[in-house]
């Protein structure tokens, strides 16, 4: 049935979305985040999920579960950046005084639009910085974010449509999904299969210098690369590689394609949190993590330049691969 329901987690509203092959719970109230995605042909949960009792680690760390939004992803040295003569300084929230995953956690979005019909169903969110003030305090120009989940089927389609509604500077600006994908401690069965063209060389506190380095062993990635033994925190550049998607299968063919827009994602992240046993992360980002210090300008950075009145539409999408069916054919952005 193409609906959307209400429940609850832990006392906070959910909104749930109901099709012939999936459920996707959307939590709006604790940083608009989808904490459930659940397969009903395969009866399988696609997503890690948080239980009820990990309410407090929920608040700490979001990034955790689900699908959460990280504006911006990724490590920033310090939290310090410059950009077009403002300095900027945000929360030095991880190892060695450096910033991670971004201003955006359990902010509190609303619910704007419900749309029901016999092709699917949608539920549309908005949130605006400036009712965060630890927000503004840290990038103190008023953005608008409007999410839109569109469900039909046995596909899943995310867009996010960001506006500039401040009128003096202009701002970098990065969004990432650290999507967790379940892989139920059978590794063995499971790969990955990404187009991508290198590896971006790390420091020892995770930051990217600049250099792009062979895959080398990676290189398996374009051709699809079995998880067994993996041990991945590991970001990836998709420069001139197409289409830009990943596609994780199960040996019986089951699996997933997860889908980005092409002009804006420049990079995959790909995360086991060590080695591989009960989750694959796949992380597309707009920008490589640390991109306001990381040489080489937005082309290579994939930093974007959002002014005053702009608007920004970015889209991603997971489909459904199921051993009975044809795979169904890339989705155009």
């Amino acid at each position: 049935m193409k609906q959307v329901t209400k429940g609850q987690w832990c006392g906070y509203d959910t909104y749930i979305l109901h099709s012939r092959d999936l459920e996707v719970t959307l939590l709006p109230k604790l940083g608009n985040n989808i904490i459930s995605l659940r397969d009903l042909r395969e009866e399988r949960d696609i997503l890690r999920s948080p239980e009820e009792g990990d309410l407090e680690f929920y608040m700490q760390k979001p990034y955790h579960f689900g699908i959460p939004l990280l504006i911006p992803p990724g490590r920033i040295a310090k939290g310090r950046f410059e950009f077009q003569g403002a300095n900027y300084q945000f929360d030095q929230n991880t190892a060695n005084d450096n910033h991670i995953h971004g201003l955006h956690r359990t902010q509190s979005w609303i619910v704007s639009d419900i749309q029901e019909d016999e092709d699917g169903c949608a539920v549309t969110t908005e949130f605006c910085s400036q009712n965060d003030p630890h927000w503004m305090e840290q990038l103190p120009v008023e953005l608008k974010f409007e999410m839109t989940f569109q469900l039909q089927d046995s596909s899943l389609r995310q867009t996010l449509k960001v506006t500039h509604l401040g009128h003096e500077r202009s701002i970098p600006f990065g969004i990432g999904y650290h999507t967790w994908f379940m892989i139920d401690g059978e590794p063995q069965r499971w790969s990955i299969k990404v187009p991508v063209e290198g590896v971006y060389e790390q420091n020892d506190q995770l930051l990217p210098s600049g250099k792009v380095l062979p895959l080398g062993p990676l290189e398996a990635l374009n051709e699809g690369m079995n998880l067994e033994g993996t041990n991945f925190d590991t970001p990836l550049r998709i420069g001139g590689k197409r289409p830009v998607e990943a596609l994780v299968l199960r040996d019986d063919g089951y699996g997933l394609k997860y889908g980005a827009d092409e002009d804006y994602f420049r990079h995959w992240v790909l995360y086991t949190k060590g080695t591989a046993d009960q989750f694959l992360c796949v992380e597309p980002y707009t920008w490589l993590p640390d991109a306001p210090n990381v040489p080489g300008g937005p082309e290579f950075t994939g930093l974007i330049t959002l002014n005053p009145g702009e608007t920004l539409v970015l889209a991603t999408w997971i489909e459904m691969i199921y051993p009975d069916s044809k795979a169904p054919d890339t989705q155009e952005a």
